[in-house]
């Protein structure tokens, strides 16, 4: 399920196509210079202006996909890289229900701010695996977003004495590849039926999100609640997963709080 995976190309061709098989149901969405023309489970464009544009093919974040061939009617060349973004979380980073896949809240993240995404948002995971932690810690980003604690809370993973250490492994693991590299933790957002309602091991929503933030005193934290909170809940499809306008939303809050991580990006990738 490639969540946040696109094609990117410069190009003065009139039309193109690529042969996608996708299974189940999903879209590819096809943004030709910061402006969606086709959102369909087939890639076939034609009747574009002529003159050199800018293509992003966004891949559906929530169904398996088969890749074919490319055929572009004209010259290609790849486009420059913006800042690289890690951004780790649950089915809420991964965001099934996003209207599409450019319109998940990490893609209108990186569209707005120039930045190059990587989406590591995996649906009713999020356990701070180390095996997550390692591919982080060896894979190349200028910055860094964890988004952590709904599917602790919902398969009682960890216990008020398990999470905090197990957050500060996780960071620390992170650490020994990017000392320096700015990183964003987010708490959970509100979920009304999950907030005071104990798990197996006793922790409430709440209690998860105070411990997520208790664990990581050196690092920005921002609390989930304040993207979407309360005043938001008709935005939720399920009471926990958010809808198209949900998604939208959290991208335009969370988007502020990221930005101020790389203040001045350019220089980063001569």
């Amino acid at each position: 399920m490639p969540a946040g995976v696109r094609l990117e190309f410069d190009t003065d061709a009139r039309g193109f196509g690529w042969d996608v098989e996708i299974t189940g149901p999903g879209d590819v969405d096809v943004v030709i210079d910061g402006t969606l023309v086709r959102r369909a489970p087939t890639v076939h464009v034609d009747g574009l202006p002529a003159g050199r544009k800018r293509v992003r093919v966004w891949l559906p974040q929530s169904s398996h996909v088969s890749l074919g061939a490319l055929d572009v009617r004209g010259d290609v060349a790849p486009v420059p890289e913006g800042p690289r973004w890690i951004a780790y979380g649950s089915s809420i980073t991964q965001c099934r229900l996003a209207a599409g896949p450019s319109e998940t809240w990490p893609a209108l993240v990186a569209t707005a701010l120039g930045w190059s995404l990587r989406c590591l948002g995996f649906a009713g995971e999020c356990h701070l695996d180390p095996a997550v932690a390692r591919f982080i810690r060896d894979t190349e980003a200028d910055v860094i977003s964890l988004c952590v604690g709904v599917n602790i809370h919902g398969a009682a993973s960890f216990s008020a004495r398990t999470l905090g250490p197990a957050l500060e492994g996780f960071v620390r693991t992170i650490r020994e590849g990017h000392p320096d590299t700015p990183i964003l933790l987010t708490t959970p957002l509100y979920a009304p039926e999950r907030e005071q309602q104990p798990n197996a091991l006793g922790l409430t929503l709440a209690d998860v999100r105070a411990e997520v933030a208790a664990a990581a005193p050196d690092l920005p934290v921002v609390d989930g609640t304040s993207i979407l909170g309360p005043a938001d809940a008709g935005l939720l499809d399920d009471g926990l997963h958010p809808g198209a306008e949900g998604y939208r939303l959290i991208a335009d809050r969370l988007r502020p709080h990221l930005a101020a991580l790389l203040p001045d990006p350019e220089g980063l990738h001569p």
